[in-house]
């Protein structure tokens, strides 16, 4: 055993506190996502917002533009400066943007909020993985990344659920569901303040010298093995995010307002589709994540999560469609795409540029997402069927490349992955 793998055995005496800590940037994450999603329509009446308006709302915000932009930024200065000193004030940027959701009083201060929630949501993402992955063993790193996944669904779970219950309360619903956010960052950032620096990064960063914010490092980005991984994950997550933002934050809006549902049943189908995701994560994914079954479960996710949407191309939007829509995506996403991506951003970089090139890829498409999100409104308002076809076309992309491309990482340290893809033992 190296130094480097005994320090991190060390460091993970309490494994399942560090992965909790880290995934509460999942939690907030989506939740905030769904949390705007669930207030769309209530806002559109008590704002009179129009439908560029929605679409700029979510476009600028925790699911797109900003979250992007913070992922970029926050990526970057992780390797720079340590995962853990971007801890240090991210959550409370986050708790200040939500405080301009829990008062707002017109469309000024929901995209205030929108922005600096989503450029602190992005910040954290790329610091929390990279910091729960280098301090996990080989032989159990995707099972502990699991963990993020199951908190990025439990969020939605509690947001919806919270939405649902006070669907009555009309205009105080949003108020409330950001209020339980606000609470929930403040004491994330107050446990995270006894965590410890990544081993992996201070080991790299032993004996280095000269400006950390030096850009000579990102070079490493562009070797062969980081430029194929870039390739590999963006694509494969630039598909999928196109479907997956898509039904996170439009799904109640367009239950509602094209559906017919009314909020408390929109906002419930929703939060059985996140349900059935941790089901998937827990039972499939978790157990296997570290095993050669990889390639199945990643194509049985993906095949799911194409058919999910295959449903809203064929079929009028009732309510049984949509259920069946929700519980297929569900279960498909919780063992395919998205925990899979959180592992390979994780294996297949170097220390040096881990975040960087996490905040690269993640911030990459969720800009993509930006201009996706301007157009979702319009397109489902002028047909469900037409913006289901296109769904299906994304995930069935995104499914063919990950199934086909997977590289065979399962069980190993990330030492041993990367002297395996670069050929440097």
């Amino acid at each position: 055993m190296t130094d480097v793998a005994r320090a991190v055995e060390q460091q993970t005496r309490r494994p399942w506190k560090l992965a909790i800590l880290s995934s509460m940037a999942d939690y907030i994450d989506a939740g905030s996502i769904v949390a705007i999603g669930a207030s769309l329509a209530i806002w559109k009446t008590q704002f009179a917002l129009s439908s560029s308006t929605v679409g700029l709302i979510t476009a600028l915000g925790p699911n797109a533009l900003a979250a992007g932009i913070g992922a970029i930024v926050g990526g970057r200065l992780g390797d720079a400066i340590g995962r853990k000193r971007i801890y240090q004030f991210d959550l409370l940027l986050y708790a200040f943007g939500i405080l301009f959701f829990i008062f707002a009083q017109g469309v000024p201060m929901l995209l205030i909020g929108s922005v600096i929630v989503g450029f602190a949501v992005g910040v954290d993402i790329p610091t929390s993985w990279a910091l729960l992955s280098e301090g996990s063993p080989g032989h159990s790193r995707g099972r502990l990344l699991g963990v993020t996944n199951i908190l990025w669904n439990l969020g939605p779970v509690v947001t919806l659920a919270i939405a649902a219950f006070l669907a009555p309360t009309g205009e105080w619903a949003p108020r409330i569901v950001f209020g339980h956010l606000f609470v929930l960052a403040l004491v994330t950032w107050a446990l995270r303040n006894g965590m410890g620096e990544s081993v992996r990064w201070k080991e790299q960063q032993a004996g280095q010298t000269g400006n950390p914010l030096s850009f000579t490092k990102i070079r490493e980005l562009f070797t062969r093995s980081s430029g194929t991984a870039i390739a590999f994950t963006a694509s494969v997550f630039l598909f999928w995010n196109l479907a997956a933002g898509t039904n996170g934050v439009f799904l109640p809006f367009i239950l509602r307002t094209v559906g017919a549902q009314g909020q408390t049943g929109s906002v419930a189908i929703q939060a059985l589709g996140f349900l059935c995701g941790i089901i998937s994560v827990a039972l499939v994914f978790m157990p296997l994540a570290d095993t050669g079954r990889r390639r199945l479960i990643f194509s049985i996710g993906a095949a799911l999560q194409a058919i999910a949407f295959l449903l809203f191309a064929l079929f009028p939007l009732t309510t049984t469609v949509a259920i069946c829509n929700v519980v297929l995506f569900g279960l498909g996403q919780g063992m395919a795409q998205y925990p899979m991506i959180r592992v390979w951003l994780s294996e297949l970089f170097p220390t040096s540029v881990r975040t960087t090139a996490q905040g690269l890829v993640y911030g990459g498409v969720r800009v993509a997402l930006f201009f996706w999100s301007l157009a979702v409104p319009v397109i489902a308002v002028a047909g469900v069927s037409t913006l289901g076809w296109l769904l299906t076309g994304f995930l069935t992309i995104s499914g063919v490349i990950g199934a086909v491309f997977m590289p065979d990482t399962a069980g190993k340290s990330l030492e041993q992955v990367q002297a395996e893809r670069t050929g440097v033992a």
